[in-house]
């Protein structure tokens, strides 16, 4: 009996396993499936954290999403009602008057008053509004070619600082291998065990350099996403040749493109805005004309008449000569800024040129010299000391020698971009074959 008591449990147990399966895999087919990998609310960012950012792609990314560019076009969008305020013409005047307060003398009149503005006062205000809204749309144009240049330089920057860091992993690799091979020797009695002492303490010097490019790597992103508008960033390795060097303008070049320059078209049509604003105060010394016509009953002889009149200031004391003059003054004023800008910009553009001369002479001295020389000298090292020739130090001391020069490689060709960029935001768009690439090492 009691046997058949503990098989009836153990099927009653097994039932409602099986039960408990069956409801669970009917209610899990209810569920929404969860998403695969790569597909979920991140995916966008995961598959963009996947894709190395192009430089094409960054600039294209920071002209659609920057804010600096949205508060421009917002400004162009509010001077727009400037030029349709200035193309209105006066209101004219409805007025209603009445004489004596007793029924049988009583008089009352209705006219219309029409103001017409004399001297050109429309046409001044509509061309002030228009060099206005030029003034607003150039100021667009300038925060383009701004931001543009800020990502190039954001972006080379962010690509070399990728490149020092690959550089630091590879002097990590190396130096945790020769770290290696000392403990050989050292195990096989070959060399002191100091040496593997010092070995370990120079390998650990190579992952504080590691840590410190990678740092470096990741503020350099960091800058470069802010650029774009995504905080944090949504990439993680950027795609370009750091080694293509742009071009150094010729004096020719820099002359025609100062000419375009938008920094200065800007100044230019500040002035013209403020010599807009002067005609509109002049034109309002001219006083206005305003013609009056309606309608006059006299409730004693019971019949209108017709009224007809005009009206115009007398300017004997305000002859809007203080706004004028103010109006004068900002003309002048702006004058004086577009020369001291013209002049300013010169000499910035002709120093960033001559800069980037030195760089690319730098660079030349760098690709040619310094770094085939340290090269040459860390293979021979490093073969030495695989076979029993050199010390580990020796080794070390190459390595460090060649890897300070390729950094410093690096920088130079990073510093030559960001001065390009620098002689672009000022100049413009660059011109045709603005880079030349670098002979690789």
């Amino acid at each position: 009996m009691l046997k058949d008591i503990h098989n009836y449990n153990a099927r009653a147990v097994a039932a409602g396993l099986l039960l408990a399966l069956m409801t669970g895999t009917a209610f899990a087919q209810l569920l929404p499936t969860a998403p695969a990998l790569g597909q979920s609310a991140n995916g966008v960012e995961q598959i963009e954290a996947a894709t190395p950012l192009t430089l094409q792609k960054a600039v294209a990314l920071a002209l659609e999403a920057n804010l600096d560019l949205t508060v421009a076009q917002r400004e162009i969008e509010a001077v727009e009602g400037q030029v349709i305020q200035g193309r209105v013409r006066p209101n004219p005047e409805l007025a209603y008057s009445l004489e004596d307060q007793r029924t049988p003398t009583r008089t009352q009149s209705v006219q219309i008053n029409l103001p017409i503005e004399l001297g050109g006062k429309r046409a001044a205000r509509i061309a002030a509004a228009e060099r206005g809204r030029d003034v607003a749309v150039e100021e667009l144009n300038t925060r383009r070619v701004e931001i543009r240049a800020a990502v190039v330089a954001a972006f080379f920057e962010t690509l070399a600082a990728q490149e020092r860091a690959a550089l630091a992993q590879a002097s990590v690799d190396l130096a945790k291998r020769a770290t290696d091979a000392v403990a050989k020797r050292v195990a096989a009695g070959k060399v002191s065990p100091v040496e593997e002492t010092k070995a370990r303490v120079a390998e650990a010097g190579v992952r504080v350099e590691l840590a410190q490019a990678q740092s470096e790597q990741r503020n350099a992103r960091a800058r470069l996403a802010s650029l774009l508008g995504a905080n944090p960033p949504r990439f993680t390795l950027v795609s370009g040749n750091v080694e293509e060097l742009p071009a150094v303008p010729s004096l020719d070049n820099v002359q025609q493109r100062l000419s375009t320059s938008p920094t200065l078209r800007r100044m230019q049509l500040e002035v013209e805005r403020r010599r807009s604003l002067v005609d509109v105060e002049r034109s309002k010394r001219i006083p206005d004309v305003t013609f009056s016509l309606g309608v006059k009953r006299p409730t004693e002889l019971q019949r209108n008449q017709l009224l007809f009149g005009v009206s115009v200031p007398l300017p004997l004391f305000d002859r809007n000569q203080g706004n004028l003059l103010e109006a004068l003054k900002r003309e002048d004023k702006a004058r004086d800024e577009l020369q001291a800008l013209n002049i300013r910009v010169s000499t910035d553009v002709l120093q960033a040129r001559e800069r980037l001369e030195s760089i690319r002479r730098e660079v030349d001295v760098l690709q040619q010299d310094v770094l085939p020389g340290a090269k040459s000298a860390y293979d021979a090292a490093t073969v030495g000391f695989e076979n029993g020739k050199f010390n580990f130090l020796e080794v070390l001391d190459a390595q460090r020698t060649y890897f300070a020069a390729k950094s410093q490689y690096l920088k130079a060709l990073a510093e030559a971009h960001r001065t390009a960029a620098d002689i672009d935001r000022v100049l413009g768009e660059p011109g045709a074959n603005a880079t030349q690439p670098a002979n690789k090492e």
